[in-house]
């Protein structure tokens, strides 16, 4: 169990651990794990969840460095982690993949799991979130992060859909911050309207702080809390 600079999340916990078999381009932890030598072996460690039955209720990221539903992983992992997850009942989990075909069969997730897809544009998320539809947990997701590439589309048919897949909308640029990988505030600013439009939150990383700072005040308020004056940060709970 780690601490977290993650903004929507309190802990991340890992409990598989190697070399995540997704081999995403821009992926952090396949970086580390070349950097530092770390064992690459993918293996299960289930005393990851032992800190957290004393303590009282928290976020838990589950699989930050791994994805979870991938085919190497074999099903009697995924079993005793979501076991894991539903006896802490103090806590809410949080799964987040790239590969939702895997999701049905771990359907109904426990009340205490949340569950969502993660895209880098807007092909990748239709494809993915229609998925999801099928799956039941109590809070259904979207991470768009990296927002590598998104073609505008009218904010009100995104808005239908987004109803019909997510309860929570997370919205976040690649990391390190450079120009090539930066989204344009018109693709953020599309998601935004469309969640908007039918009552979805939606939490935008601080990662994207330096892409709104270009814009006017007035151009900027959609990204602000209205009695906060902060970077909207909503929660769907």
């Amino acid at each position: 169990m780690n601490k977290t600079k993650i903004e929507w999340c309190d802990y991340t916990v890992n409990p598989v651990k190697g070399i995540c078999p997704m081999a995403c381009p821009y992926c952090y932890a396949r970086a580390m794990y070349k950097r530092f030598k770390w064992n690459p072996e993918i293996r299960l460690d289930l005393s990851v969840f032992d800190p957290l039955t004393f303590i009282k209720g928290k976020r838990i990221f589950v699989g930050s460095t791994m994805e979870l539903f991938h085919d190497d992983i074999p099903d009697d992992w995924r079993w005793g982690i979501l076991e894991y997850c539903k006896v802490r009942k103090q806590h809410t989990f949080i799964f987040l993949t790239k590969q939702p075909q895997n999701l049905i069969k771990w359907s109904p997730f426990p009340e205490n799991c949340w569950v969502g897809v993660s895209a880098s544009n807007e092909k990748e998320l239709a494809t993915r979130a229609k998925l999801l539809a099928s799956v039941q947990a109590s809070v259904k997701f979207a991470s768009v992060e990296p927002l590598l590439s998104w073609d505008l589309v009218s904010p009100y048919h995104l808005s239908e859909r987004f109803k019909e897949w997510f309860d929570w909308f997370i919205i976040g640029q690649q990391t390190p911050i450079l120009a090539k990988t930066q989204p344009k505030i018109e693709w953020v600013q599309e998601i935004v309207e469309a969640a908007d439009k039918v009552g979805i939150p939606v939490f935008l990383k601080n990662n994207l702080r330096p892409l709104i700072a270009t814009l006017s005040a007035t151009e900027a308020l959609p990204f602000y809390d209205s009695q906060t004056c902060e970077l909207r940060q909503e929660s769907p709970k």
